[in-house]
């Protein structure tokens, strides 16, 4: 008997109701219990999305990301790939970015509208509008379209977490949007979340 069921059992009892009588309230309480708080997580935002994974061939989870890939080197995209997109999926979301920069969170990518059949991203993706893959490309922080590598100041590792999301309806943004932009247009769309971090620091 779980503590619903108890409270009610119990509080029932006291008033010395008919056993059946008992049974039948204290099934249909517990069952009232259950829905509300199936309803004010989902209203909360609590509800659990499906997990996606997410790697590159640049950099494991946890690990250093290569110079190449920031500010002191080529400034090139890192190569991802990524599986277990639901079914229902219509596009994906890429978003990156540094939770240590001084000023606050620090935008590195934003990438959107991308087509759900694409499981991976080539190595130095184009800093354009769109992307071969016909994904359209948002702005950094750098102010710039697209990728733009770590570039932490001299001193600790920063964290770099590129986060994928699966939508089950397209943006339709402009090219050029800010990420708070998109995160605002996919409110309620985000069926699952993968997520990779890899770190830098600044020689």
């Amino acid at each position: 008997m779980d503590l619903c069921h108890l409270f009610f059992w119990l509080k029932l009892r006291w008033m010395n109701a008919p056993r059946e009588f008992v049974g039948v309230a204290a099934a249909f309480a517990c069952g009232f219990c259950v829905l509300y708080a199936s309803l004010d997580a989902e209203s909360s935002g609590t509800t659990e999305k499906a997990a996606m994974q997410l790697t590159s061939t640049a950099f494991s989870e946890g690990q250093a990301i290569p110079e190449k890939h920031t500010c002191e080197g080529k400034n090139v995209s890192p190569a991802l790939k990524w599986s277990h997109a639901p079914n229902a999926t219509k596009t994906l979301v890429l978003i990156a970015d540094d939770p240590d920069a001084p000023s606050g969170t620090w935008v590195h990518w934003v990438l959107y509208d991308l087509p759900q059949t694409v499981s991976g991203l080539p190595e130095d993706l184009p800093k354009s509008q769109y992307t071969p893959q016909g994904a359209k490309q948002g702005l950094n922080d750098f102010k710039h379209l697209g990728y733009g590598g770590p570039c932490p100041p001299p001193g600790k590792p920063h964290r770099y977490f590129f986060k994928l999301y699966a939508l089950d309806a397209p943006l339709n943004l402009k090219p050029g949007a800010t990420k708070q932009e998109v995160e605002r247009a996919m409110e309620k769309h985000i069926l699952a979340e993968g997520r990779l971090m890899g770190t830098y620091k600044r020689k």
